[in-house]
């Protein structure tokens, strides 16, 4: 048993629109203080599971609630606690970064005293936005409007923020900037929960997340639960394959799991000695040896075809 009482739990939650099923009878627990994550392709649910948690799509079946209120029911008191970073910024161009700030203040009725301001000066610092206080947001880049996005969130002092794919479109070093600031958030004893497309971002950042397809979850647990319960330890991958070449090797590399999408070939492998002795002396093959992570996982649980 957790010894962190549960801020958000879900049972039997469903959501339809007609006949088509959104969210699929899922039950989960969110642990206060952790960083939990939803993670599935286009159309699992993620988002539409968010929502609901939010308050801003009624359930269908199930039961939800959130600092134990009951939602939809109470969910205009359970936003008051809650910090949402939508996918898309949404800032508004015409105000300044700290006017941004100052407004967003205004919609959870913060009086505009000192005490606010001085919230504001350490959301700015928290964002490394300082010095770019006076500055329009469309003058911005994109990674100092996706942290202003996270500081604005975090203007009523909430116990639980969502962030709906809060890297996407960001390049490395701005996304290291934000992985490193919701850390920060996570070790203040903040509660996260957010989707996510990238792999390493949950892993870094996860300390449990679910995989969903369709409407349902399909497995939950730390990343490296589930990378032990579902894929072998090591990977051995080979690219520009030709069908002759993936059937020898089908037939030659034994103690291996293969899997295979166009010219792509994958091993996975508790051993990979012999199939790295095999590829490099018989084929001369150039390939990456590595250890198996998250990804490897949620191709396996959701395939590896594109989905629209």
């Amino acid at each position: 048993m957790t010894s962190h009482p549960a801020i958000i739990t879900a049972r039997q939650l469903q959501k339809h629109y007609g006949s088509y099923v959104a969210v699929d009878n899922i039950d989960f627990n969110i642990t206060r203080g952790k960083c939990f994550g939803f993670l599935g392709p286009n159309g699992a649910g993620k988002t539409t599971t968010l929502r609901m948690i939010l308050g801003l799509t009624p359930l269908s079946a199930g039961e939800l609630t959130v600092f134990d209120l009951p939602v939809p029911a109470q969910a205009r008191e359970v936003r008051r606690r809650i910090g949402a970073v939508p996918q898309a910024d949404n800032l508004d161009p015409d105000f300044t970064v700290v006017e941004n700030l100052r407004m967003y203040a205004r919609y959870f009725g913060l009086k505009l005293d000192a005490a606010l301001e001085q919230r504001i000066d350490r959301l700015l610092l928290f964002a490394n936005l300082t010095e770019r206080r006076h500055a329009r947001t469309d003058t911005l880049s994109g990674g100092m409007q996706r942290r202003l996005t996270i500081a604005r969130a975090l203007i009523n002092d909430p116990d639980l923020i969502i962030l709906d794919e809060p890297t996407t479109g960001l390049d490395p070093q701005a996304r290291h900037v934000i992985w490193s600031r919701l850390n920060d958030l996570r070790e203040q004893g903040k509660t996260l929960l957010l989707t996510t497309h990238y792999m390493e971002e949950a892993e870094r950042l996860c300390d449990e997340l679910v995989i969903m397809d369709h409407g349902k979850i399909l497995d939950q647990g730390s990343p490296a639960e589930l990378i032990k319960r579902h894929v072998e330890p090591e990977v051995i991958e080979l690219r520009g394959c030709d069908a002759q070449l993936i059937d020898t090797i089908r037939s030659k590399v034994t103690d291996c799991r293969i899997e295979h999408l166009g010219t792509s070939l994958y091993c996975y492998t508790h051993n990979s000695g012999p199939q790295l002795a095999y590829l490099r002396d018989e084929h001369k093959l150039t390939f990456l040896h590595r250890p198996a992570g998250l990804e490897d996982v949620f191709l396996k649980l959701t395939g590896r075809e594109l989905r629209d």
